[in-house]
């Protein structure tokens, strides 16, 4: 049985935070000059990708160790050298003199995001033979990118070149393995499994339009499901937006809230934070 303990937090907290560590890297190989990389900081992972990028921020604050002025300062800097805001997304099994530390130095919440868990079991060989859903090539990145880009830009037209290269970077990531989904042969939706020491994190699923409500979002979950069964995985993992359709949609499939996270700002830094879903980020 999962309980919703800090041991469960350190192991999704640092599965999402090593996803995007390898995302930066990825932008790192793609783009020299994009001056993306990462940092551990008293068990928190900061992550630079750009100023504009959601993955900019830091993952697991207060979880692996107490967190202190010293460790913030450190942190801090590390975004503020770079001209991005400062922002973590922080597990409430932080406890409360994480936040209070964080108030005091004049952070506020800006998101609220559900972090969803269940243990991976091996899923029933699926019954409508018009879907497949398979792992793509090397060669396939762009039409993976294509299909993924378009899935996510159809509710957010403004971010489509924005998605173009994430879902670039999705597919040149170390640890991550891409998946296609298929009607009758045509590409219709995309997801992506990020492994890390026995936790799938299932992130970055997305359908074309006019394929939408044909089954393949749940197909896609079941092949990533029957892929983590298969490497040896025992946990799997979601981030959505607190009650939203993701989120019921992983609560169709047996996953489970672990916890509400939020994010936080420093709020004496202005700059621009993307509307990008919660979701996508990964």
């Amino acid at each position: 049985m999962l309980f919703s303990d800090l041991a469960l937090s350190r192991r999704l907290e640092r599965a999402e935070g090593h996803a995007c560590a390898q995302l930066a890297l990825a932008r790192r190989r793609l783009f020299p000059d994009s001056g993306a990389e990462w940092m551990e900081c008293a068990g928190a992972y900061a992550v630079f990708d750009g100023v504009d990028s959601p993955v900019t921020q830091s993952f697991g604050l207060g979880i692996f160790e107490e967190l202190s002025a010293a460790s913030l300062d450190l942190i801090e800097r590390f975004f503020l050298d770079r001209g991005a805001p400062v922002l973590h997304e922080v597990s409430p099994l932080a406890g409360v003199a994480a936040l209070d530390l964080l108030c005091a130095r004049r952070y506020r919440p800006i998101e609220i995001s559900s972090v969803l868990c269940r243990p991976v079991e091996k899923p029933a060989a699926g019954s409508d033979n018009h879907i497949r859903v398979r792992i793509t090539g090397k060669e396939e990145g762009q039409l993976w990118t294509e299909v993924s880009a378009r899935g996510w830009g159809h509710e957010h037209p403004e971010l489509l070149d924005f998605l173009l290269q994430s879902s670039a970077l999705s597919s040149a990531r170390e640890h991550s393995v891409c998946f296609l989904g298929e009607v009758d042969g045509r590409p219709g939706a995309a997801g992506v499994l990020c492994i890390h020491e026995g936790v799938a994190l299932f992130g970055g699923s997305a359908t074309v339009p006019e394929l939408r409500r044909r089954g393949l979002q749940a197909a896609l979950l079941d092949e990533r499901m029957r892929h983590a069964f298969d490497h040896g995985c025992d946990l799997a993992m979601m981030v959505a937006e607190a009650g939203s359709a993701s989120q019921r949609n992983a609560e169709r499939k047996g996953f489970r809230i672990a916890y509400t996270r939020m994010k936080w700002r420093l709020s004496q830094v202005t700059g621009h934070v993307t509307g990008t879903p919660t979701d996508f980020r990964i």
